[in-house]
């Protein structure tokens, strides 16, 4: 068996775009990606709102892009692919990340899986594989959908490098939550660690290749992937292995990747390399080896992380857990928007975000629109660091819209509509 690769390179604004492409061929990602058919590109919007660390940024997707089309591939068989929770609006994270404008700079078709795409019985999509998910039947007795245009596919997953309340640190792997599965995976978290490793199972029988390209410009540690503290670190990763490029930006963190559960679980099915000690690091070995000693997601929990924590895995799972998957299920979804997007945003964002606004990376976010790169990256990034707009007033003000896109959206609501519209 080969040993696992994970191509780490240091970058700097000026240089990303060709390091972008450097890093993905260091990973051999043609040797994955088949030229021929459709390849989605998996954003990762885990907030909706700017915050440095928490969602695929500008440069990551634009050296993506751009590095595939310098390598042959037809931009018509590229798409940029979203999907939702009830919490997040994608159109809007797409904008505030400014995500759409690389993909409407490049002519790629933008496919927002929620919106007018088939979705098929995974056991029409994989089969007697089934039967052997860890955790999935016992979630979903009656199955579960997955959207029919990846049948066939290849995914490259555009994740950022960030610690996570649910499952200590994100990235590659949990990067498909956002797209296999459909608006109850909420469902899934009393069991998120098991959950990814069946997602795992479902891409590599699905897609033609699965790939992942991790941005670590920004890196975010504390209770993630939204209530951050923000850090330059200046590197980015590829891997064709999603446990392995899990398994090092997790050491780069300063965790013990085998002691991540959903690390360890895949590891153990065979599913990719989980053992630092046995993946082979191209490109920059002295980038890899850094340990920046993130306290990691539990140390400073916020309020809205100690109650899920709570309702998931303590005192509160009986008494509250049942009702999320109840009709009575969209109170959680007020909670989460009211206190992450009417209150934490708001009042608290700017502070954590101070030190990183004026770093190269965030004039470069910035200035976005009014820059134009060279081959290598962008000369000139601006003198002014990224402006937040979405603070105070303004902030809560959007947040009340979310919040009633929550409840209007909430699958639970759209349930009743269709038994109701069914009966008349």
């Amino acid at each position: 068996m080969n040993k696992s690769k994970v191509a780490v390179l240091k970058t700097t604004p000026q240089t990303v775009l060709a390091d972008y492409h450097r890093l993905m061929n260091l990973a051999g990602y043609q040797d994955v990606v088949d030229k021929t058919v459709d390849t989605a590109l998996k954003v990762n919007i885990s907030w909706h709102f700017f915050f440095p660390g928490s969602s695929t940024t500008p440069w990551q997707l634009e050296g993506v892009i751009r590095a595939m089309k310098q390598d042959g591939y037809n931009p018509n068989l590229m798409h940029a692919c979203h999907n939702r929770t009830v919490v997040i609006d994608a159109h809007l994270g797409e904008r505030e990340n400014k995500q759409i404008n690389v993909v409407e700079a490049h002519n790629l078709r933008n496919i927002h899986l929620y919106e007018g795409e088939e979705w098929i019985h995974i056991r029409e999509a994989v089969g007697d594989l089934a039967d052997k998910f860890l955790c999935l039947n016992d979630v979903y007795p009656d199955g579960f959908y997955i959207p029919k245009r990846f049948i066939g596919e290849n995914i490259i997953h555009l994740p950022t490098v960030k610690t996570h309340i649910f499952t200590t640190t994100t990235g590659a792997m949990k990067n498909a939550f956002g797209g296999l599965l459909n608006e109850r995976r909420h469902w899934t978290h009393p069991v998120i660690h098991e959950t990814l490793v069946d997602l795992l199972m479902i891409q590599k029988k699905i897609h033609g290749g699965v790939f992942a390209v991790m941005d670590g410009t920004f890196a975010g540690d504390g209770p993630g992937p939204r209530c951050m503290t923000p850090h330059v670190k200046n590197v980015i990763l590829a891997s064709d292995d999603q446990v392995a490029i899990d398994a090092v930006a997790a050491k780069m963190m300063g965790l013990d990747p085998m002691s991540i559960k959903f690390i360890r679980l895949a590891h153990e099915l065979g599913l990719g390399c989980g053992d630092p000690r046995d993946i082979e690091i191209v490109g920059d070995a002295g980038a890899a080896a850094e340990n920046w000693r993130f306290d990691g997601p539990f140390k400073k929990m916020t309020f809205a992380s100690r109650m899920q924590h709570k309702i998931y895995w303590g005192p509160l799972k009986k008494p509250l857990e049942w009702s999320l998957k109840t009709v009575l299920a969209p109170w959680s979804y007020i909670a989460s928007v009211i206190y992450h997007d009417s209150f934490w945003y708001p009042v608290l964002a700017k502070k954590h975000m101070d030190r990183v606004l004026n770093s190269e990376w965030g004039r470069l976010f910035r200035n976005w629109e009014q820059l134009t790169p060279n081959e290598q990256g962008f000369p000139s990034v601006g003198d002014e660091g990224a402006e937040l707009t979405r603070t105070g007033w303004n902030a809560f003000w959007r947040s009340l819209g979310i919040l009633g896109t929550a409840v209007k959206e909430a699958p639970e609501f759209a349930a009743h509509r269709r038994r109701t519209a069914s009966e008349t």
